[in-house]
């Protein structure tokens, strides 16, 4: 049984920073990708980044110059931070493990978390 577990959610001024983390217990593979994605409310559930095993990472275009993934490996842990938060990033923040990068976009794996929330005040 994988588990994933969000936490670092919470209310957050606009312009303030951010930082979330995601564990991971059980029995993933240690070459997947892992990710985070997000869900406005209204809105579909979008992607943010992904990082590699390695350390390799990947960000949607909006996200990018705002939004940084690093990973712990051997904790099998991986971190979301955020500079200059503004209020249309308040969102349900999501981990996502298992998944893969095709070149072009991250194929989110079949493991998440059950989310955390972000709120950003102006």
């Amino acid at each position: 049984q994988v588990h994933l577990v969000e936490s670092g959610g919470g209310l957050v001024r606009a312009g303030g920073s951010l930082r979330l983390s995601c564990s991971v217990s059980g029995s993933i593979s240690s070459d997947d990708y892992m990710a985070w994605y997000r869900q406005i409310p209204g809105k579909e559930r979008e992607w943010v980044a992904s990082i590699s095993v390695g350390g390799s990472t990947n960000y949607a275009d909006s996200m990018k110059g705002r939004f940084a993934i690093f990973r712990d490996t051997a904790e099998m842990t991986v971190f979301l931070h955020t500079r200059s938060v503004k209020p249309e990033d308040t969102a349900v923040y999501y981990c996502n493990a298992g998944g893969r990068w095709n070149g072009h976009f991250y194929l989110p794996g079949r493991y998440w978390g059950q989310g955390t929330q972000v709120t950003v005040s102006s």
